[in-house]
């Protein structure tokens, strides 16, 4: 047995992209089996095969659309008066550095990484600094409705948009990791012992198209598609009440890392998709894909200020940094006000658009072709025999 030490964004087991140093995110390469670091080609917006996505420029032209942790005996009415009832509060310390020992793992020869399935059953240990933190969380992935699937395919400035439209904005690193973690800093929201029945994952690599996926071709969208709905897994649930967090589709948040390889982006993927031989955990993290990248299983949360406070929609590097919201919105190529326009649409059961209406597609969330099929969760092949050897580092 090791210990392992799990700083974020330090993190030092399961190397998130195979330890592999970060690519440039602009150039296609075609994806490896298994690999839970999607291949790097961002394809445009537009949906044009092998191009290079829009550039986080301030002038990019706009184009028109078509501490104390909450315990389970906690008042169940505090909780719905700090946060809306779609969403679940997080109120407690986040560590920055949790330590925990892997009691059994195997390698995945593909992505060249060490899977741990099996921790000591203590809670982690923490080694670094602790954080008080609490804030609202949505409680399934967008559009944080249960029974609806997971909405994938969204870049980061869309992403941002879309809650920003819902009155939220898109979660740090450090807020889904302890939505995930729970109080006692769990390696998995539902323990120690890695089932990808409970959370759906370990499916076969699927070789996508990647021009298909670029042109956003419904067909191959539905092909690919291995997800479950939200809030169809009971046992997949956090100790603060928040659903779907790892396994299932990936997720995107906004980064709180500066310097280093680590911090060149403000966008950070978390939780690992649906494949096997992934991350599949709460702590660690993906950090070399740029705000243009998009993907067939990754989705996105939201976040909310608690107890009625004013939520800015900028990420913390934005407010730094003195974007606008204005800015956001050029790069997404949609405002807020016209996202909220859709959203009451798809209320209305009433979002429709052209075939080749890319954009409107996006906003409205329905670029999935009619032909997916829900997975069953743990549906791929059974987890190699977990053999022991030494965590990559």
């Amino acid at each position: 047995m090791r210990r392992l030490l799990l700083p974020l964004p330090a993190l030092t087991l399961v190397a998130a992209c195979s330890g592999a140093p970060p690519e440039p995110a602009q150039t296609p390469a075609p994806p490896r089996a298994h690999d839970d670091r999607p291949p790097t080609a961002a394809p445009s917006p537009a949906g044009t095969a092998g191009a290079t996505p829009p550039a986080a420029e301030p002038g990019a032209p706009a184009a028109e659309p078509g501490a104390t942790a909450t315990e389970p005996g906690a008042s169940a009415a505090a909780e719905e008066q700090a946060c809306p009832a779609d969403m679940k509060l997080v109120d407690g310390e986040y560590c920055s550095e949790v330590e925990h020992t892997c009691r059994r793992s195997w390698y995945d020869k593909s992505n060249k990484k060490t899977v741990c399935e099996e921790f000591e059953p203590t809670p982690g240990r923490c080694t670094g600094a602790k954080v008080k933190k609490r804030y609202c969380i949505d409680t399934y992935e967008w559009p944080n409705k249960q029974g609806e699937r997971p909405e994938v395919m969204n870049r980061f400035h869309q992403a941002q948009v879309k809650c920003a439209a819902a009155g939220k904005r898109l979660c740090t690193e450090s807020e889904w990791t302890l939505a995930c973690e729970g109080p006692e800093l769990k390696p998995f929201p539902y323990g120690y012992s890695r089932d990808a029945t409970k959370c759906n994952g370990d499916h076969l690599w699927d070789d996508p198209d990647m021009k298909k996926v670029a042109k956003r071709d419904p067909a191959e969208l539905a092909r690919l598609w291995k997800g479950v709905p939200s809030g169809s897994q009971p046992q997949c649930i956090s100790d603060y009440g928040v659903a779907d967090l790892p396994a299932n589709a990936d997720e995107v948040v906004s980064s709180e890392t500066t310097g280093g390889w680590r911090g060149k982006f403000d966008s950070v993927h978390t939780g690992g998709p649906w494949y096997k031989g992934v991350r599949n955990q709460c702590r660690p993290k993906i950090y070399t894909h740029d705000e243009g990248f998009y993907y067939y299983f990754l989705s996105f949360r939201c976040c909310a200020e608690p107890d009625g406070k004013a939520t800015d929609p900028r990420t913390p590097r934005q407010v730094k940094e003195g974007w606008s919201m204005d800015r956001v919105e050029r790069l997404a190529q949609f405002t807020i006000e016209q996202m909220r326009g859709k959203l009451e649409l798809k209320e209305q059961g009433k979002c429709e658009c052209r075939p080749t209406d890319i954009l409107c597609k996006t906003m409205c969330g329905t670029l999935l072709g009619p032909g997916a099929v829900d997975a069953t969760p743990g549906g791929g092949a059974p987890a190699a025999g977990g053999e022991k050897r030494d965590e990559k580092r």
